[in-house]
């Protein structure tokens, strides 16, 4: 079984190869590394919604965020799906899916409740990863994982929920299928090298000459991308009932733990770290776009019973793979001075000790 940042990746191969077919046209993607930023009027593409639609949550679920085909976005709705359908069925081969009908059942409940209060266009399948790594994916067509190691890291189901908006934001306003469109990947002069003897490599060597960067990882969206999805995930967990401010803590505490521990958060969170912009545009959305609620949604009992089936699952991991280290067999080398003899007792281990010996007998008694 691969890691679910792995199976993203290999995924993102197959979408920049699917994307180089779709159209002759081009337009240079966004850097992924740079910055976020929040929503502006500057428009990231042709298919980009406004800022007043942006922030008109009476009217989520009868809006276009960037679905739209058009000059951004080349990409039907069937298509996504039928893209998404096939890349999934590869992470489901690929992965350890968690069987468990109890938090299946679950994750599939708060993830589709927080889809039909977004502008969601198509229907949502919804699986559990059993991988430690704090990350959840969304392809193209609605196919969305979690991992449980998402699950475990969030202190209360808001916080879950926040993370699960901001996915489904994603493919609400079809940033893939956009980002598949305006990336520079479909170069006229290069796109028959990838159909050639050993074309991938022969095409990556090509762009590399042309000085073309190839962004072989679509789901490391450009910041505009990414500011969006913050921005339409907060509206989707506040419209679904949740705390928003649950979503600038968890990233908040998922910053911190990384400092504490380098390496904790999985690869995907890397592409669009938790900056300090980034969490005060948050939190300028929490103030001003969004009317305060006397009561939110913070934890429920159904969560915390969740994360215990999750935790008991990963114990027996560690107590599975700490038998198996048990069970493998130790290996003594033995000194040179006395290769028989053991190091700590003194005592001759040689395997030839217990051996019958032969006398052979001398001529005149034979």
């Amino acid at each position: 079984m691969y890691s679910a940042h792995a199976v993203r990746f290999v995924i993102a191969t197959l979408l920049v190869i699917s994307a180089c077919g779709a159209h002759g046209q081009t337009t240079t993607s966004s850097d992924a590394s740079s910055a976020q930023s929040p929503p502006s009027s500057e428009k990231p593409d042709k298919n980009a919604p406004s800022l007043g639609t942006l922030k008109d949550i009476n009217a989520i679920g009868h809006r276009n965020v960037g679905c739209d085909k058009g000059l951004g976005n080349w990409y039907s709705l069937d298509k996504q799906v039928a893209m998404g359908r096939q890349y999934s069925q590869q992470v489901d081969h690929s992965v350890k899916l968690i069987t468990d009908p109890v938090i299946t059942e679950y994750v599939n409940r708060v993830a589709q409740n927080l889809v039909r209060n977004s502008d969601a266009k198509v229907p949502f399948t919804v699986k559990v990863i059993d991988d430690s790594e704090i990350e959840a994916f969304a392809l193209p067509g609605g196919f969305f994982y979690v991992n449980s190691g998402l699950i475990l890291a969030a202190d209360n189901e808001a916080e879950m929920a926040g993370v699960m908006g901001h996915e489904i934001a994603h493919v609400c306003a079809c940033h893939a299928a956009r980002q598949m469109t305006r990336s520079n990947i479909a170069n006229l002069a290069s796109i028959g090298l990838i159909f050639v003897p050993g074309g991938w490599a022969v095409y990556e060597g090509a762009q590399a000459a042309m000085g073309v960067g190839v962004p072989l990882a679509f789901m490391k969206f450009s910041r505009g991308y990414e500011a969006e999805a913050d921005f339409l995930g907060l509206e989707y967990m506040y419209k679904a009932g949740y705390d928003p401010q649950a979503f600038i803590a968890f990233f908040e505490k998922i910053e911190a733990e990384e400092k504490k521990k380098p390496g904790l958060i999985a690869k995907a969170f890397e592409s669009h770290p938790p900056t300090p912009d980034r969490v005060a545009a948050a939190q300028k959305e929490v103030e001003t776009v969004l009317p305060p609620r006397s009561e939110y949604v913070v934890d429920t009992s159904e969560f915390q019973e969740v994360k215990a089936r999750l935790a008991a699952i990963e114990n027996r991991h560690k107590v599975q793979n700490d038998k198996n280290d048990k069970d493998r067999p130790a290996l003594r080398r033995a000194t040179a001075e006395n290769p028989g003899t053991d190091k700590n007792t003194g005592t001759g281990t040689n395997p030839d000790d217990d051996r019958p010996t032969l006398k052979r007998g001398d001529a005149s008694g034979s």
